[in-house]
């Protein structure tokens, strides 16, 4: 399933989105080991609107695994609790960027062509604007 919906992990791209597949997995299923444990934490019924929060999820970490600064620029704050809300708050920024840029309709969108790409190249510019302006913010 991962290989269909985010590739082969053959380059940047396909790894960020093969990695934020397993982020959403992971969001949805937890620490489920077996088939039964999937289907008790699974809602059994997958409605439009959480299919659209799906979407929007792994958006969101896909961009956050594309931006290669976030990981060093907390690599440079010493506290742990620092850098967890420090992660936090990026992670909340990036949601915040794909959700205002997502269309009203996402399932009209052809994810795979230019307009998925322009949606997702969007949200990560303004995720790089933003880191910017958070470093300007610290100096």
């Amino acid at each position: 399933m991962i290989t269909f919906v985010a590739g082969d992990g053959d380059d940047l791209d396909s790894q960020a989105a093969r990695d934020a597949v397993c982020d959403v997995l992971e969001e949805v299923f937890g620490d489920a080991d077996t088939w039964a444990d999937l289907t008790s934490t699974a809602d059994a019924a997958v409605t439009r609107e959480t299919l659209a929060a799906l979407l929007e999820s792994f958006v969101a970490h896909y961009v956050y695994n594309r931006v290669p600064v976030i990981a060093e620029q907390l690599t440079r704050i010493s506290d742990p609790h620092a850098v967890r809300r420090a992660d936090e708050e990026m992670r909340q920024i990036i949601q915040t960027m794909v959700s205002l840029r997502l269309p009203d309709d996402p399932f009209a969108v052809d994810w795979s062509g230019p307009q998925g790409r322009q949606i997702a190249d969007d949200a990560l510019r303004a995720t790089y604007e933003a880191i910017q302006g958070l470093d300007g913010d610290r100096q």
